[in-house]
């Protein structure tokens, strides 16, 4: 029961049928799902935090906690802080209930087909995602950079031509969508993906192959405007454009960090207190307050001071350490190279919006100890099922009739 509700509420979340069917929206389906979840949780009886990722989650939460009646905006710190804890709900969920093989291959076989509905949604609206956390264009770019390395290697790994081919096709119809979507921190995120999908794959010359003719779809199906879009990114450089008021979001933002450096202004404060510090000043005359910090980066330092950045990045050095033993495993091994070159392209393309909120990372995260949890336990239920075989079956050698 846990998986599957794990599995629908990353339905709702991601694929989002709330956004586009009429109605559904009024019934508030994750909300309701996130509770079963919740109880699922506690009549298992079975919950277990020993993990450091899920620590460090847990004290990233109780920081979230301190800054609800101490934040300018407490309402804004609160909503923030309840998101966080369902999405916490959500990565405990994953780590407890993805706890074979079988059922991570099922998780990831609906997690492509989630992500093909998306991918389809955004060719036909022209690069625009569901709504929501996808909603925006980059954000969405950002989503599909995720998912490309799991089709991908995937397909590397596939011995039956029928699927190789599928999830190549998969992959191409991800890339395309990206390149639907114009938006040039997710084009610089996909030449990461593309960049760590070739330095893992086993097959370089094949790989290089496959990226090439990837490539080549983009140059043959690009809507039109795109690379002129993509090229205006080094044209503009710093001093006009979207690359100017990112710096000017980016310059207060670092003077917000620096005035509350230890544990930051709140979660989802950013917006509320970029007024102080942008006083009179404006670019083109007009203010930039209650706008969010378009980076991962300048988000977390100003919001949660080094205390949450502290958290973050060890999460991060957990989560390789992680990826490290998963790959010391044969049949992980091309997981554990898909989850790396995900998290790279959600690393690179965050540079650019303000993800930390987003489920895409901690969800990502889930996944990464649910398979390091796998590879530990695999190995010790073979053993143990081949001593029950050996139990079951005491005197199969002993049955053979001795030769004349």
């Amino acid at each position: 029961m846990l998986f599957r509700l794990t599995v629908v509420y990353l339905l709702l979340e991601f694929g989002r049928p709330q956004d586009v069917i009429p109605g559904l929206a009024s019934l508030h389906l994750p909300g309701v799902v996130s509770v079963c979840l919740a109880l699922a949780m506690i009549l298992s009886r079975k919950i277990d935090l020993s993990d450091k990722q899920t620590r460090l989650f847990m004290l990233l939460l109780v920081l979230m906690a301190l800054h609800v009646p101490f934040a300018v905006n407490n309402y804004r710190a609160l909503m923030g802080l309840k998101y966080m804890l369902i999405t916490f709900l959500v990565y405990l969920a994953i780590v407890m209930s993805v706890d074979t093989l079988p059922k991570f291959r099922t998780f990831l076989t609906l997690w492509l087909g989630v992500h093909l509905l998306l991918a389809i949604h955004g060719i036909a609206t022209q690069g625009r995602g569901v709504g929501g956390f996808l909603g925006d264009e980059n954000d969405f770019a950002m989503t599909l950079n995720m998912i490309v390395p799991f089709s991908f290697f995937l397909a590397q790994g596939e011995p039956k031509p029928a699927k190789k081919l599928l999830y190549t096709g998969l992959t191409g119809l991800f890339v395309l969508a990206n390149i639907f979507t114009f938006s040039r921190g997710g084009f610089v995120g996909l030449l990461a993906v593309g960049l760590c999908c070739w330095l893992r794959s086993p097959k370089k010359l094949r790989s290089a192959v496959v990226i090439a003719s990837l490539g080549l779809l983009v140059s043959l199906y690009a809507r039109a405007g795109y690379w002129e879009r993509i090229e205006s990114s080094w044209e503009e450089g710093v001093s006009s454009g979207s690359g100017e008021d990112r710096l000017y979001m980016w310059k207060f933002g670092w003077k917000m960090f620096l005035d509350n450096p230890v544990i930051g202004v709140g979660q989802d404060n950013f917006p509320v207190r970029f007024g102080d510090y942008e006083g009179q000043e404006r670019l083109y005359g007009v203010t930039r307050i209650w706008r969010a910090a378009h980076s991962l980066y300048l988000t977390l330092l100003p919001e949660l001071g080094l205390v949450g950045g502290f958290i973050f990045f060890r999460m991060l050095y957990w989560i390789w350490k992680d990826l490290i033993a998963i790959r010391r495993s044969t049949p992980l091994l091309p997981y554990a190279h898909a989850m790396e070159a995900s998290l790279i392209g959600f690393l690179v393309s965050s540079i650019f919006i303000s993800t930390l909120y987003y489920p895409n990372f901690w969800v990502a995260m889930g996944f990464v100890v649910a398979l390091r949890r796998i590879g530990t336990l695999e190995p010790s239920r073979g053993a143990e099922a081949m001593a029950s075989d050996k139990v079951m079956r005491p005197s199969a050698t002993r049955a053979r009739p001795r030769p004349l």
